[in-house]
């Protein structure tokens, strides 16, 4: 069977199992239908001219080692433009007269010669991407060229009309094999979704796919997140799932999320709207992971950490003395860690495994302390500690209330369940010594820390925090 370009794109980009429906054209009336995938840029890679290159018949004197034949030591643009004026795609390494230890890639193109300053640290480079040898350097340099030159209009509207915004959350309520990803249970809203062990196939759906399967559900959280695009290569031809054009070059053709797996073009990644749906398959693990991230890849409104640790603390230490204050072993706190990056919500954190409570309020504030974004984030911080310095009562309480506007709303909804846990903590204090001056001494520095502050800036923002925090616990009711 022979396929055109629009399906080739179309299999390369779909799970294995969507690709037999396709080939078969088997799909259902009500079933998803994967969108067409756009082959012009593809078309242009293929017509690209290929690299050639032109050695030197000559033995030249101290070629860098990592150059081959094609380097012809310093010779002037003249000369290397004369070399180069037979055949479109040559190229040549010289040295620069000009800056003799530097080096050039000359290469023709468009009728003429092209240099570029050449640079190699282990990989060879003349812009952000590094190659293992000049032949892919050209070969994709000669790729990029080309589109960009022939299709320059076209990939600047490439975005105008995207497929994301119509195939991004299409709903399926009739497809039985896919009800695995739904909640089945409306009593545990906040919990993940059930998944079956039983269908390895759906596993290997692409994140677009992926997100034509999900049913949003009215009881889960509306957390928005940014998408955490890494540059990618992409091995074999691979289509952007925001524009559907062709991803073009060798290598780093485009960005992929690291925590729901869309590939994009890096344009289309400016625009791609901040909706991501972490995938379990890319959260590996429960601390030191981005709180919506965490949040929205289990579908729950707080990270599952901090609900089981305070209700465990709730159920058996609220009376404990020094709550908070005395720390546990270190060795076991750790293990607690160790416990929810395995188990996730399945983790045993009960007085059978932990009879010592301090240790699972050490995790608590130890997976607060490892955020890569604080709880109260580096952008909003400078907010929070001018609330501190403000002595009238009332009116900190009112910029209190304006700077917890500037938090993510994952980041707004677990502070709030944490000062609320900590006020029921000091309605203990005859018992546990906590008070919430206490308290803000304990979590200030735990909840709120700026990058790039210098040591005195640091240490005299404590009081500050220690405010913040107190003002947070005694005012819970009327803050959130």
């Amino acid at each position: 069977m022979r396929y055109d370009l629009n399906q080739l794109g179309l299999l390369v980009n779909c799970s294995s199992h969507l690709r037999i429906k396709m080939a078969l054209n088997v799909f259902d009336h009500d079933e998803y239908r994967p969108p067409v995938w756009k082959s012009y840029l593809y078309q242009l890679q293929q017509e690209a001219p290929h690299p050639r290159r032109v050695t030197c018949t000559c033995e030249v004197d101290n070629r860098p080692k990592y150059y081959g034949r094609e380097y012809h030591g310093m010779i002037s643009r003249e000369d290397a433009d004369q070399s180069l004026s037979q055949a479109e795609g040559s190229y040549l390494i010289r040295e620069s007269q000009r800056q003799p230890g530097t080096y050039t890639l000359a290469l023709r193109f468009g009728n003429q010669t092209r240099n570029f300053r050449l640079y190699h640290d282990g990989k060879h480079f003349v812009g952000e991407k590094r190659f293992e040898s000049i032949h892919d350097l050209v070969t994709d340099g000669l790729i990029t060229l080309y589109i960009e030159t022939k299709a320059a209009e076209y990939i600047a509207k490439m975005t105008i009309n995207p497929i994301y915004e119509h195939v991004g959350y299409t709903t399926l309520n009739q497809e039985p094999t896919l009800k695995k990803h739904l909640p089945h249970s409306p009593e545990t809203p906040d919990g993940p979704a059930p998944v079956k062990d039983d269908c390895n196939a759906e596993e290997r759906l692409t994140s677009l796919v992926r997100r034509a399967t999900l049913r949003e559900s009215d009881l889960a959280p509306k957390y928005e997140k940014v998408h955490n695009f890494k540059v990618h290569t992409f091995r074999g031809p691979h289509w952007c799932e925001y524009c559907a054009n062709f991803m073009w070059g060798l290598i780093a053709q485009g960005v992929k999320c690291a925590d729901c797996g869309l590939n994009v073009h890096k344009q289309c990644s400016k625009v791609v709207p901040n909706d991501c749906q972490p995938d379990l398959r890319h959260v590996k693990k429960v601390y030191s992971c981005d709180l919506t991230t965490l949040v929205k890849a289990h579908n729950t409104k707080r990270p599952m950490v901090v609900d089981m640790c305070i209700q465990e603390i709730e159920a058996r230490g609220l009376q404990s003395e020094g709550l908070y204050r005395i720390s546990g072993f270190s060795e076991l706190i750790e293990d607690v860690k160790l416990a929810f990056d395995r188990d996730g919500e399945k983790a045993d954190i009960s007085s059978n495994a932990y009879e010592d409570i301090n240790i699972i309020t050490g995790a608590l504030k130890l997976y607060f302390r490892e955020l890569p974004i604080p709880l109260i984030t580096y952008d909003a911080y400078p907010n929070f500690i001018e609330t501190g310095k403000i002595i009238d009562a009332e009116k900190r309480l009112e910029s209190l209330h304006e700077a917890l506007k500037l938090l993510p709303p994952a980041h707004c909804e677990t502070l709030r369940s944490l000062m609320a846990h900590l006020k029921r903590v000091t309605q203990c204090e005859k018992e546990n010594l906590m008070s919430s001056e206490n308290l803000g001494i304990v979590f200030g520095p735990t909840l709120m820390r700026a990058p790039g502050l210098d040591a005195m800036t640091a240490l005299n923002d404590i009081r500050y925090q220690r405010l913040v925090v107190e003002t947070l616990i005694t005012n819970e009711d009327v803050l959130f």
